[in-house]
Order: C-alpha cells, then structure tokens, then sequence
C-alpha cells in the first residue's frame, strides 16, 4: 500500500506542475530546455510538499516502536530501530502509508540537492542565456556567464563570510559534513527571510480575496479598474513595438544582401510579426543603401530589445481581450440577476461550445450559481481560510513553547499521535502545509517586478519570468517545510524535544552548528509575520505603491474613482464596436443565405418547365435573372466590404504613414 500511494503521488504532482507549466508557458514556441528547466524545479517543490505528510507519518510510527522497545539511555539521539520488537509492534498500529526507512533518506537527497542546484546555478544561467540576444549559442553562453560573475560572486563572498565566522568564532573543525549543513543554513536562511514576507501578506489578501468576490459589483469595479490600467499598458506596448520596428527597418535598408551582418539582421526579422515583416519586404526593394553600418554588439542590443517588445505586445493584447471578455461576463450578470427566465443571456456569445458549457454548465446552471449559490460559497470558504489564517498565526509565535504544546497544529497532531490515528495526522499536515504553500505561492503568482517578471496565464510568460518562479519556488520550499516541521514540533533544532527525527529533517543536517540561527533568527524571525498581516489588513503596502506611481485598486481613493470611470467608459466603447461588428456580420449573413435560397429556387424552376430559347418571353427573362443576379452580388460584396471595412484599423508603415486597406472603389458604377 506504501508503494502504491508514493506511486500515486508521484505521478499526481507531475501532471500538476505539467498543467501549471501549460497555462502560463508556451509549450510549441519556447525553448525545450527553458520549459524543461522550469518544469523540474515546480515538481520537485510539489513533490517536497505532497511526500512531507507521509515522512511525519512514518516517523511517528519509528517513535512508537523506538518508545515501546528496550532500549537504554545511551542509545543514540534520534536513530530508529531496524528491527522493531514484537511487543511494540503489537502495541504500535502500523500506517497505512508506511515506507521502509530506506527509501526516504534517499529520495529527500535526490530531490533536495537536484532542486538546489537548479535554484542557485543551472536556472540563473538559463536566465541570462534565454534573455540574451547574441545570434550563436557560443555568443549567448559568453553572455550569461558574463552576467552571473556577479550574481556567483556575491554569494561566494556572503558564504567564505560565513565560513570565517563560523572558523574563528565557534571554533569548529570543518569537516565535509559541517560545510553541507552550513551551507544548507544559509540557504534557508535566505529562503526564510523571504518566505515571511510572503506568507504575512497572502495569510491576509487570500481570505480577502474571497470575501470580496463574493459582490458581483466589487468584481466589476476592479475589472472596469484594470480596463484602464491596461489601456494605458497597451498603448505604451504599441508605441515600444512600433518604435522598435522602425529601428529594424533602418536596419534592414542600411545592410544589404552581400554583407556579413545580414544573417543576424535576418534573425531579427523572424522575430519580428508577420504584418511589419510583409512591409519590410515591400519597402526594401525600392530603398537605397544609407550610410550608417551598425555593429555587431547594436545587432545584439537591438534583438534583446525586439525579444522584448514582441513579447510585452503578444501578453497586452491577450489579456485586453480576456479582460474584455471578462468585464462583459460581469455585465450579463449584474443585467440578469431579476430577469424573470433565471437564465444569463450573453451579449456575445460563442459559436463553439464545450460540451460541458452544452450539457452542463448551460445558462440556467449558471444563473443559479452566479446569482445564488456563488455568494455563499465564496464567504464560507473566506471564513474557513480566515481560521486557518488564524491559526497559522498563533502557531508562529508560540511553536517554540515545548512545554506547555500552544502552537495548534502541535496540539491536533500530538492528540491524534496518542490514539495511532495516521489518517488524521496526514489530512492534518497536508491541509497546514497546503494552505502554507497556497499562500505563498499565490503571492509568487500575483507579484510584478515591473516588465522583468511577471507570470501571465494563457502560455503568455515569457521565458525569464518561468525561469526566475522556479528559482523562488525551489528557495521557498526547503524553508517552508522546516518551519512547518517546527510548528508540529518535529524538528528538535527548534523544539528541542529528545525524538526521532524525520527523513527530511535528517538530510538537513544540525542547524545547531550556527546558535544565531537555531536559536536566534528561527524562533523570532517568524514572528514578524503579526505585522506584516496587520500591514496587510490595512493596505499599507498598496498605499505606498500609489504614492509611487504604481496605482492599486484602494476604494476609499478619489484616483480609484477616475480610474474605474475611464475603464467603465472603454468597455462602453469597445461593447459598441463589437455590437457593430456583429450586426454587420448577421447582416452579410442575411444576404448571402437570401442569395442562395434564390439560386436554388432558379435552378429548381429551370428543371421543372423547358422554354423555348428563341421566344421573346425567354429573352425576357434571361435579362431579368442576370440583372437580378448582379444586383444581388454587388449588395453582397458591398456588405463584405462594409463589415471589413468597420474592422480593419489604418496601420503605420515603416516611414512613419498609414497605410489604407480599404478597397480600390474603381468599376463602381460599371453596372450603370
């Protein structure tokens, strides 16, 4: 049975990270090293968090057999026994879960090291090597390796730091074993400092977050809010497109065919998209050869900066549509709330269906749910997060207290520890640890460092943006676990308890090696974690941001009205423009099948009756039918070019003007 749900578990995670890694990456588009690098590093956090359980499980069980048997006081701290005797294993009810104490030690070492190497060596390479753009693989590795000397230089100067102190001033021999758990220190001291920082505000805005959208107007208002905010983000992406692409064409016309630069000015191009790229292919047979010859360091910087503003464009329009499709989604809602049929009526509505929109989730399923059962789900799920958030809290600032047991998750999992119930101590850990890593996680989801990272869902996420969210999430999760192993006090560094030891813990070393740290930095950092959420509760954060520049949705802001105003205003618009669309549409529509009705009823009467080819009445009527016919076609091609008229926009050319694409009118009046 044990290996049965490892077995499960293992694959469970991987199709977890393969579907996160499928809605934010591009899996057709993006480089296979890129996507493998970062696929990795997500699963091996998984795995971390999902196994945990299991390991607290065994080990509580090993601490059964170990208590229950003859042993004496000298026996070694924290070593289980391998052949258990037979009284305490009457005694000690076996977990369903149980893995032999073989199989643990080495799958934590494999997945621990694995994921530490990619977070501080093989990813912050594969960073600077996919943002690089140098035109060889040569050239790209030269590039990262030149932008990391810094980045591994700081840390093996914070690390021989730490090594001297360490030296001197404890005195210790440095053994290989000694480096590892030192070097395991600091990194989890690291990945601590930040995982405070991200659990103090996602214990807060994740409850909030439900709460809030359980108000179908406060979910309008923050879409109609970040309507405008990516109005304005949209308009900067077009204008940095455009510009860029004018600097590609001086380019493209200042070196020619027979130069040695062309392969790379080549190479740009196809980075370049498909519309810019047919006008270039236009202009460059009528331009003349310029005087100015870029090198080949501008190629590179000019590349870098093509990468970029394709990408930053593809990502606006994507999500200016869902945000559309969104805001429009709201306003069926809050339009159908009393509508006597309790069914939302869509104001556009598409042509291809899922069969679970078709047969499930059909428009009555989703009135109920949006207008009912929505509402109350959401603020229970809001109060229940709430409790947990609360009992995270408390459990921060007291798991350090042995005796008496305060920190909550201590208490549950020492009370089901007491009647052997594993089943119970599993949910336990799982739910704790879930809901610690849902925090964080959703934070690393949710932040923005500007135009460097950012992780946009609908395979939008560029290549920097998956690389660096595997690099938190693998410094993340080691520290995360070893705080949570610390609040069902199982790690006798922080609890100071005489008992067994888990798998993971074990691998970790002796953190007390570094007093600071076990004693200091570990008990009180976490702490911190009461301000952060009372920072949180009232918005500190979002208000110094606004004062910044970088506006966030705050209601009690008169720069949060003008802003809902402006979004409120461009939905309008845009809900004009596709009404117009599609009424031009259903009118093409309407002609086309009013046509073919006619054609057929024509060919239907010409094989029921047979006239005489050379009598005046069928003269007659060949005049009529093909005067008919024509006039029937220009109405049909008049309405096609209306309708793609109303949906073509001018586009500028490489020269700075606007090219028409509306059709030539010569021959209009031909028929008259």
């Amino acid at each position: 049975m044990s290996a049965a749900a490892l077995s499960a578990v293992v694959v469970v995670v991987f199709f977890l990270a393969f579907y996160l890694l499928h809605r934010y990456g591009d899996l057709r588009k993006q480089q296979r090293l890129v996507l493998l690098g970062t696929l990795l590093s997500w699963y091996l956090c998984f795995l971390i968090v999902f196994i945990l359980p299991l390991d607290v499980s065994t080990t509580i069980y090993n601490q059964c057999i170990y208590d229950n048997s003859n042993h004496t006081p000298s026996d070694s701290q924290g070593k289980e026994s391998d052949q258990p005797d037979p009284s305490a294993a009457n005694v000690c009810v076996k977990p369903w879960s149980f893995i032999p104490d073989h199989v643990l030690p080495v799958f934590w070492r494999v997945v621990y090291w694995t994921s530490q190497f990619l977070t501080w060596l093989l990813l912050p390479f594969m960073q600077s090597y996919a943002r690089s753009g140098a035109f060889s693989i040569v050239g790209k590795i030269k590039t990262a390796l030149i932008e990391n000397a810094i980045y591994y230089g700081t840390y093996l100067l914070i690390f021989i730091c730490l090594l001297f102190y360490v030296a001197v001033y404890l005195k210790l021999k440095l053994t290989w074993t000694e480096l590892q758990a030192i070097g395991i220190t600091a990194a989890n001291t690291w990945g601590l400092f930040l995982l405070v920082l991200l659990l103090g505000y996602g214990l807060v805005e994740l409850p909030r977050s439900y709460w809030l959208s359980s108000s179908n107007s406060f979910l309008l208002a923050k879409t109609y809010f970040k309507v405008a905010k990516l109005a304005t983000e949209k308009a900067s992406a077009e204008e940095n497109l455009a510009d860029v692409m004018e600097e590609v064409t001086d380019i493209n016309e200042c070196v020619r065919f027979n130069h040695s630069l062309r392969k790379c000015v080549d190479t740009i191009l196809t980075k370049c998209p498909t519309r810019y790229q047919e006008e270039m292919g236009r202009n460059v047979e009528n331009s003349r050869e310029h005087g100015g010859i870029p090198t080949k360091s501008g190629l590179i910087k000019l590349h870098e900066k093509v990468i970029s503003a394709v990408q930053r464009h593809s990502q606006t329009q994507v999500q200016w549509s869902l945000l559309l499709d969104e805001a429009f989604h709201l306003e069926d809602i809050a339009a159908n709330q009393s509508s006597p049929p309790r069914v939302i009526t869509k104001s556009f509505s598409s042509n291809h269906l899922g069969w679970v929109r078709r047969f499930i989730y059909t428009p009555a399923v989703e009135w109920y749910w949006e207008c009912v059962f929505r509402k109350t789900f959401c603020r229970l799920l809001a109060v229940l997060l709430s409790l947990l958030s609360v009992a995270v809290v408390w459990s921060e600032c007291t798991f350090f207290s042995a005796r008496p047991v305060l920190s909550l998750f201590a208490v549950f999992v020492q009370k089901a520890e007491q009647h052997y119930n594993y089943i119970f101590i599993e949910m336990v850990c799982f739910v704790s640890i879930l809901f610690m890593c849902v925090c964080v996680y959703s934070t690393v989801f949710r932040i923005r460092f500007f135009n460097y990272y950012h992780l946009v869902p609908y395979h939008q996420t560029d290549a920097y943006s998956l690389l660096f969210s595997g690099m938190l999430f693998c410094r993340l999760t080691p520290p995360l676990c070893l705080n949570f192993l610390g609040l069902i006090h199982m790690d006798s560094a922080i609890s100071h308890q005489d008992r067994i030891q888990t798998s993971y813990t074990s691998i970790m070393g002796s953190m007390r090696l570094l007093p600071v740290i076990s004693d200091g930095f570990y008990i009180y950092y976490p702490m911190l974690v009461v301000l952060l959420c009372i920072a949180t509760i009232y918005k500190l954060g979002a208000r110094c941001l606004n004062l910044l520049g970088f506006y966030q949705y705050i209601t009690d802001n008169d720069l949060t009205s003008d802003l809902v105003e402006e979004g409120k205003e461009l939905i309008r618009r845009e809900r004009r423009i596709r009404q117009r669309a599609k009424d031009g549409q259903n009118r093409s529509w309407a002609w086309r099948e009013r046509y073919e009705v006619r054609a057929t009823s024509g060919r239907s009467r010409a094989g029921y009756t047979e006239l005489n080819e050379n009598s005046p009445e069928t003269e007659i009527r060949k005049s009529v039918t093909t005067s008919n016919g024509n006039t029937e076609e220009q109405h049909t091609s008049l309405l096609q070019d209306y309708s793609s008229d109303d949906s073509l926009t001018n586009r500028r050319s490489t020269a700075g003007h606007y090219l028409s694409l509306s059709p030539s009118p010569t021959g209009f009046f031909d028929d008259v």
